[in-house]
């Protein structure tokens, strides 16, 4: 049996405490190992609004309280988070994880349809957001049962809404002695029985999907990276979303392991970004291609800023070209970079480059096995693969999700009995122990490293009255990674036009968001299926890639026709 180990250390892992625990009350925690003068914390890049880690601790504990004494909340009930990236968004994360609740992120840009599916499929009971976002926050709600009482503002103030620091105050009311316990884990179980987290995922088929994420899947996960983390790194720049997968573990959970201070970005765009680099003179970047590809491309707004102090880029979410990492070592001479694979069903990363891989040289690859982790890989034929042989990768390891919530047929077809994750995609390892990833084998596409489910621009389009049947996949974007594409089979009586094409790309603008636009449409007779009615994808990949001149395609703005 060919299964590829970590070269990292053994880590023992705690079994028996919860994310709350580990990270406010054990030995880990730096509260308990710095005075609060040298604790790190969450800080808002632009209202420059800070809390340390103390601070989270106190404030989480006092809305805990009041969520539960005041508004009903109970242990395994979910709780959705839907804003953009503030230093109060962990503040009211851990203050539900701490007694019990699930938390799960929703991406800011949703739109009703879609927030209210994310709230539905996680069964949430509560949600926090932002005015920015009421308008959205407010009719989903009403849509998912979610009593107006139960929708808090996490900033700012709007009438007939609590807001965070309502809650705060109202827990502090109790007094210190009447603050409510924090959840523990029952006898006879592990924190890898309990949830603590729901993050949104397509997994390698489908629709989105609420994927269980335990405490023991966060915990190790950062401890698996902190393994790997040079002493030295003490800022982190959080400019990726919060929701994601990403977010979630390098940008709300790691630093506080490692006392490294988040600096967060409410909002992205490359001059805030870059003054915020600047300004508090940040080491490492962890950031998206999409981002990376900006850094070498925008000459006009980069040039402005003096980023010589940078050592480090680090990469994730999705593949980044070849060309862009020449660019990326010429434009930043003497820097590092490095990057992780995975996936949300394996809570980030399944491999990520150790410290002695930081050069370019290794760039292509996305990193060595984490500790505790294993890894093998299946041949088409069925085979386990050997050295520099290409297969599906699978891995088992103390990161490894749950499954999905109230879905088994998926868990079960993502993750089997002995433990192993299909991840759908195509890898090899290396004689160094390194992952090169070949090709994804699953549906998903990645569009600035967030995955977008054929299936449910699939189901739209199907809704369509001009549409007879659909596939969607995606293609290659320079700037964006993925875009998606549809194949359009159009009823009996419609003629394939530009005007048609418009008309499918509007309807789909009006119902989902900015990222799950469709990019291209392509007028087909018939849409490629198996004999069990599963798209054959790969035969309109191989189609899209040698588009005969009659083909009609309109472009993501339906600018134009190829005729």
């Amino acid at each position: 049996m060919v299964i590829f180990k970590s070269r990292q250390p053994e880590i023992d892992l705690p079994t028996k405490i919860t994310d709350w625990d580990w990270l406010f009350d054990s030995s880990y925690s730096p509260i308990n190992t710095y005075p609060e003068s040298q604790l790190a914390g969450y800080q808002n890049a632009v209202t420059k609004e800070r809390v340390n880690w103390k601070q989270v601790k106190d404030y989480s504990t006092y809305i805990s309280t009041a969520l539960v004494k005041k508004y009903g909340l109970k242990e395994g009930q979910t709780m959705s988070l839907f804003s953009q990236n503030t230093i109060w968004y962990p503040v009211a994360m851990f203050g539900g994880l701490r007694v019990g609740a699930m938390i799960s992120g929703a991406s800011p840009a949703y739109n009703v349809e879609e927030m209210s599916y994310a709230l539905k499929t996680a069964q949430a009971k509560f949600l926090m957001t932002t005015p920015g976002s009421m308008e959205v926050a407010a009719a989903s709600a009403k849509e998912a049962g979610i009593p107006k009482q139960n929708v808090f503002l996490l900033e700012g103030e709007l009438s007939g809404y609590t807001t965070i620091q309502d809650l705060i105050r109202i827990g502090k009311s109790y007094g210190e002695s009447g603050q409510v316990p924090a959840f523990k884990i029952s006898p006879g179980k592990s924190n890898r029985d309990v949830c603590g987290f729901l993050s949104f995922s397509s997994g390698t088929t489908g629709l989105p999907k609420a994927v269980m994420i335990a405490h023991h899947n966060v915990i190790a996960q950062c401890l698996q990276i902190q393994q790997i983390t040079p002493t030295e790194h003490k800022k982190t720049l959080a400019v990726l979303p919060l929701f994601h997968i990403t977010g979630l573990v390098h940008g709300l959970h790691l630093p506080i392991l490692l006392n490294a201070e988040v600096i967060m970005l409410p909002t992205f765009t490359m001059p805030s970004m870059l003054s915020t680099i600047v300004e508090y003179q940040l080491s490492e970047l962890l950031l998206v291609p999409p981002i990376l590809i900006r850094l070498v491309r925008d000459e006009a707004t980069v040039s402005k800023y003096d980023l010589r102090h940078l050592k480090r880029f680090s990469s994730g979410a999705a593949p980044l070209s070849e060309e862009i990492i020449q660019l990326l070592q010429r434009k930043f001479p003497g820097t590092g970079f490095k990057q992780g694979y995975g996936m949300t069903e394996s809570c980030s990363c399944i491999t990520a480059h150790p410290p002695d891989k930081y050069d370019y040289k290794y760039a292509h690859s996305g990193g060595a096995i984490v500790a505790n982790t294993e890894v093998k890989i299946i041949k088409e034929d069925g085979a386990e693969a050997g050295v520099g042989e290409p297969g599906e990768i699978l891995a088992r390891g103390p990161q490894i999700v749950m499954g999905y919530l109230n879905n088994e047929k998926a868990t079960r077809e993502t993750f089997d009995a002995d433990g192993w994750l299909h991840t759908g995609d195509q890898g090899a390892i290396d004689d160094e122990g390194m992952i090169h990833i070949l090709d994804r084998i699953k549906e998903m596409i990645k569009v600035k490293g967030i995955g977008v489910a054929p299936a449910e621009l699939e189901d739209l389009l199907l809704g369509h009255p001009k549409v007879e049947d659909v596939a969607v996949m995606g293609v290659k974007d320079d700037y964006a990674g993925e875009l998606p594409k549809a194949f359009v089979v159009l009823k009996s009586g419609v003629g394939a036009s530009e005007k048609v094409g418009k008309e499918l790309m509007a309807f789909v603008r009006e119902k989902k968001v900015r990222y799950k636009w469709i990019k291209e449409i392509e007028f087909v007779d018939e849409i490629p299926k198996s004999a069990s009615g599963k798209i054959l994808r790969r035969v309109l990949r191989d189609r899209a890639n040698n588009a005969e001149k009659s083909t009609k395609v309109l472009d993501a703005v339906g600018e134009k026709a190829k005729l």
